[in-house]
């Protein structure tokens, strides 16, 4: 028994649903999972019925942006495995995500886990996502570029510490200098030597 396709959606449907994700992007970027899907549909210019028939609730709209930016940072996880100097690989592609993340709350709420439960292909995105930066730390480490003692758990929370500090701080004159002080907690620790050579 075949089953029916599903049909492509017309012109104008397709400009619609466009219309509503590119204001769903800045609108969740500033806002995160709070802002209202009416809110949503009236800076789209559209009836809230033409929202709902696109994306039924206001966890699916906010669960498509956040597929956007995850499928992104992971095409630039794979981009990052090729570099050839792994510690400037790790730490630029750290810098990126922070980056990404302080400047889009659905992102950040992605990462932290706080924007709720994801769907199925929302989360196979995401554990591509950690599998891949699981692979650039583990590539770093044994470059010697960041310390051995930590895994991809603590630098996790360590950008939710960048995130957190510099939006305490309320600063965007230097953005992220509070990120990098705190990346340096990633960085190698060396033993002192004294002045004949030997260790301290």
């Amino acid at each position: 028994m075949t089953t029916e396709r599903q049909r492509p959606l017309r012109a104008d449907a397709r400009r619609n649903r466009e219309r509503i994700l590119q204001t769903a992007r800045e609108a969740f970027a500033a806002g995160g999972l709070a802002v209202p899907l009416d809110e949503i549909a009236r800076r789209a210019g559209v009836g809230p019925g033409t929202v709902y028939r696109h994306f039924p609730t206001k966890e699916a709209l906010f669960e498509a942006v956040v597929r956007e930016h995850l499928e992104q940072l992971t095409l630039d996880a794979r981009a990052a495995l090729t570099t050839p100097e792994a510690g400037s690989a790790f730490f630029a592609f750290l810098a990126r995500m922070t980056a990404e993340a302080d400047a889009k709350q659905d992102l950040t709420e992605a990462i932290t886990a706080s924007g709720g439960p994801m769907g199925a292909e929302t989360e196979e995105l995401a554990a591509r996502l950690r599998e891949l930066f699981g692979a650039l730390l583990a590539r770093a480490q044994q470059a010697g570029a960041v310390r051995a003692d930590v895994d991809a758990a603590d630098v996790q929370a360590i950008v939710v510490a960048a995130l957190t500090a510099g939006r305490r701080r309320g600063t965007s004159e230097r953005p992220g200098r509070l990120a990098e002080l705190v990346f340096d907690c990633l960085l190698p620790r060396h033993t002192d030597t004294d002045t004949d050579g030997n260790t301290a």
